[in-house]
């Protein structure tokens, strides 16, 4: 069976694709092409990753349609059924051969190979060869921002532009703007054994009825359209004959039954089905009103934002014989829960069912590390226990934490269905990965749980185990991986000659953090408790420290720069008796992190840095910032001063303190800090969060929630989310902010004697009209140029914006200057007519 489905979710080894009516499949890393099978043989007999081989997250992006093939029903230990699919286009586009292709056709293909003038496209049809030219395919790679390129087994909606030597030969194009008004019409002689999902037809209306509808399209196919998929803005004035939009959704092989949508998203070819917001997942809904009731399938409910939404009868009660019709009457009210989404529909799935309503967990994304749950024994095996949380949800019990101690004989103590108690040692929402501890002292500890690196402040103590004792100490684990070293000499208050005797693995102890290093993820711990300094000592000052603590956070003060250190400026501040030291670290010498490098290596010692802000006092040194944003939230008040100032909803001004895989760590003036999750931190898909931050990065963070017991702050980056209503206008004062720290940093370009910047770079501004002379053309298509304005640097322009002219080393050229880098001495320009003739 050929079906339209949207890719729900993206693993290393399948994709979860959403299918029509609520139905859901999977696509295994095997069922992608015969191109990209053919590379994972390749890795699996050479153990290593070829150099064309990219993983699935970087082909394929959730909420993407695509054409499957049902290549199998399984049936799981659970007795659930799941659905295997394929998107191979040998499967999929197996009902059509070369004779019947014609121009028009829209397809499903697969990228085959990357050659020097396009792509050659594997589209599943035996002796037919497709060639996709660059220029078919650039707008798509601009739109998906998977790369530069295409990647071989890369997924694409491919529209036929023309057919050569009776079909042997086939130019495609992927061109958005051009899939979009494709359809399908009787010219393409489409027959119903190669009819295709996601062909867009003008149908006529035959017949209406209370579940759906009956069309005609194409002369002389038939399809339904059921209650799900019709618009629903119009779905009270359908009429017979009336002519509409419509889109292939299924093609059963042997009932020849089609199905088609005339949902909105689906009326353009390569469209994108709406989402769910994700503060919508599990939310509970006190009155959802009944629109309509169909015995045989379930209800459709109009939320509390007018959207539409779904339940199953077996959703609509807690048990069959409990339901009852009568109470879902049109205009009715109950009290829902939303548990999934379906892409294909376009419609919340909700449950009426109490336990469903009150289950604490429905995703993997509602459990948190640190979690204290109760779950159910599935399964025992040598890796340790499985463990049943909730309905979709499982967990692994590895066999070091099944209690305190090891466990030889682990099934005396456990049997299959018995209800135990754990606490979450790590989760993974995207890879489905839930880690889980037995051990009482854990699951009873009522210590702060040290989940990350930028929790462990020194004299933090908590409880951690043991994973391995050697004669340097003992490694110590935490929550989420997060491990630390305990020297040989801070085992105990008596020397331990030989730790492995003492110390076993698995053994949970109290630990003191002494020092950690965040960005390197060093951790240094101790077992003498009785070492952290008492209260007395805590406060204890010493006349200097006296003297620091006279500035109040937001003070501004001016300072002179006593000695340049690689990661910042010591400074004293000026007009102070006392000549107090201070720090500035370079990251907060301005809110751009380039510009922040560029102006420590611009100043000198001696030089006077004016309207500092005092921002705090860490160990040795009071921190000063040069941060503007910062600065300005402060003196606007517009800052928290403890964590119980914190209100979900707060737009709030700070700086990136550490960027690790699974989020972004925020800090805001005052010490309180917050995690961005990997969801959160961007409106694009993140696939590695260095991409999208650095440590120093000035950054807006909305507040979404807190979590007073554990003291921990979420917060949202997202743009989108981030706006405190004006952007424009705040978009502007960034960049007239950024313009104006550019001036300053050429001012001292200028007057710097010592700064190994060269001289010409200081009079080169974006914008600028440079005459130059080619001095080189690279494979690449870029060139490089010199001149006598530009001595010493290296000028560069890239194919794009050397226009449509072509050039040789030697020529003379005028060129508008786009970027100046003076760190490096690169300057970037352009020669294409439309920007020189701009007025400057």
């Amino acid at each position: 069976m050929l079906l339209l489905g949207c890719i729900k979710e993206v693993s290393d080894y399948d994709l979860a694709i959403s299918l029509p009516n609520g139905l859901s499949g999977f696509v295994p890393v095997t069922q992608i092409s015969d191109a990209y099978s053919k590379l994972l043989t390749k890795q699996v007999a050479q153990g290593e990753v070829p150099e064309e081989l990219n993983s699935l997250p970087d082909l394929f992006s959730p909420g993407t349609l695509v054409r499957c093939i049902v290549t199998s029903i399984e049936k799981g230990d659970n007795g659930r059924r799941s659905v295997k699919l394929s998107i191979d286009p040998k499967k999929v586009n197996k009902g059509l051969n070369s004779t019947a292709l014609a121009a028009g056709m829209l397809l499903s293909g697969s990228v085959l190979s990357v050659e020097d003038h396009g792509y050659l496209i594997d589209i599943g049809i035996t002796g037919t060869h497709a060639f996709l030219p660059h220029q078919k395919a650039k707008n798509y790679i601009k739109a998906v921002k998977k790369g530069p390129d295409l990647k071989i087994g890369q997924n694409l909606n491919c529209l036929i532009v023309e057919v050569k030597n009776e079909g042997r030969v086939v130019c495609l194009s992927i061109d958005r703007s051009e899939v979009a008004s494709s359809m399908a019409t009787e010219r393409q002689n489409w027959a119903l054994s190669n009819l295709l999902p996601g062909l867009v037809v003008k149908a006529r209306v035959q017949k209406v009825a209370p579940l759906g509808m009956k069309l005609t399209f194409l002369s002389y196919f038939t399809g339904i359209v059921d209650f799900m998929h019709m618009d629903p803005e119009k779905s009270m004035s359908y009429s017979t004959d009336q002519v509409v939009k419509a889109c292939v959704l299924s093609v059963h092989p042997t009932s020849r039954a089609v199905r088609l949508s005339l949902l909105p998203p689906f009326l353009h070819a390569g469209g994108a089905p709406r989402q769910l917001p994700g503060q919508r997942m599990g939310a509970v809904l006190e009155e959802a009103t009944v629109k309509a009731f169909y015995k045989q399938f379930g209800a459709i409910f109009e939320l509390d934002d007018s959207t539409l939404a779904f339940a199953r009868l077996k959703h609509l009660s807690k048990t069959r014989k409990s339901f009852k019709p009568g109470a879902f009457k049109e205009g009715s009210k109950h009290k829902c829960r939303i548990i999934d989404y379906s892409l294909m529909d376009e419609m919340c799935i909700v449950s009426l069912k109490n336990q469903i309503i009150e289950a604490r967990f429905l995703q993997y994304q509602d459990i948190h590390t640190g979690d204290v749950v109760q779950g159910k024994v599935l399964s025992l095996k040598p890796i340790g226990m499985q463990v049943k949380v909730a309905d979709g949800i499982r967990g692994l019990v590895p066999s070091l934490h099944l209690s305190d101690v090891i466990l030889k004989q682990p099934e005396k103590k456990y049997s299959i269905g018995d209800e135990v108690k754990c606490r979450v040692l790590e989760c993974n929402p995207e890879g489905k990965k839930l880690i889980l501890t037995l051990k009482k002292s854990l699951v009873q500890s009522k210590l702060p749980v040290l989940s990350n690196y930028e929790d462990a402040k020194p004299g933090l103590i908590t409880h951690g185990f043991v994973v391995c004792a050697r004669e340097f100490g003992c490694i110590v684990k935490f929550y989420n991986d997060v491990k630390g070293l305990v020297p040989k000499n801070e085992l105990g208050t008596e020397p331990v000659s030989c730790p492995d005797k003492v110390f076993y693995e698995g053994q949970v102890l109290k630990v003191m953090v002494l020092k950690c290093e965040p960005q390197q993820e060093r951790l240094l711990l101790s077992f003498r408790l009785s070492g952290k300094p008492g209260p007395e000592d805590k406060w204890k000052c010493t006349p200097k420290e006296k003297q620091e603590m006279k500035y109040q956070i937001g003070e501004i003060v001016d300072v002179k720069i006593l000695k340049k250190k690689d990661n910042g400026l010591e400074v004293s501040i000026l007009e102070d008796e006392d000549n107090v030291v201070a720090w500035i670290p370079t990251l907060h010498l301005s809110d751009f992190v380039a510009t922040s490098k560029l102006l420590w290596h611009c100043l000198q010692e001696g030089d006077v840095l004016p309207r500092v802000m005092y921002l705090s006092d860490k160990g040795e040194h009071i921190i000063l910032s040069r941060k503007s944003a910062v600065i300005s939230a402060v003196q606007e008040e517009q800052v928290v001063r403890s964590f119980s100032e914190i209100q979900p909803g707060m737009l709030l001004t700070g700086y990136v303190r550490n960027v690790m895989p699974f989020g972004v760590f925020v800090e805001f003036p005052f010490g309180v800090t917050g995690l961005a999750p990997k969801v959160s931190m961007s409106d694009k898909f993140v696939t590695d969060t260095k991409d999208h931050f650095v440590v120093g990065q000035t950054v807006i963070a909305k507040v979404m929630s807190i979590d007073e017991e554990k003291q921990r702050v979420l917060l949202n980056l997202k743009v989108s989310e981030c706006s405190s209503g004006d952007s424009a206008a705040e978009s502007f004062d960034l960049l007239n902010q950024y313009f104006k720290e550019l001036k300053e940093n050429r001012d001292l370009l200028r007057k710097g004697k010592d700064c190994k910047c060269s001289p010409s770079i200081c009079e080169l501004v974006p914008g600028k009209r440079v005459h130059l002379v080619v001095q080189d053309v690279r494979e690449d298509g870029s060139a490089l140029f010199s001149g006598s304005s530009v001595t010493g640097l290296t000028v560069t322009a890239t194919r794009y914006h050397l226009g449509d002219k072509k050039i040789v080393p030697g020529e003379k050229r005028k060129a508008l200057v786009l970027h100046v880098d003076a760190l490096t001495s690169e300057v970037y320009v352009s020669l294409r007519e439309e920007l020189l003739k701009q007025r400057p």
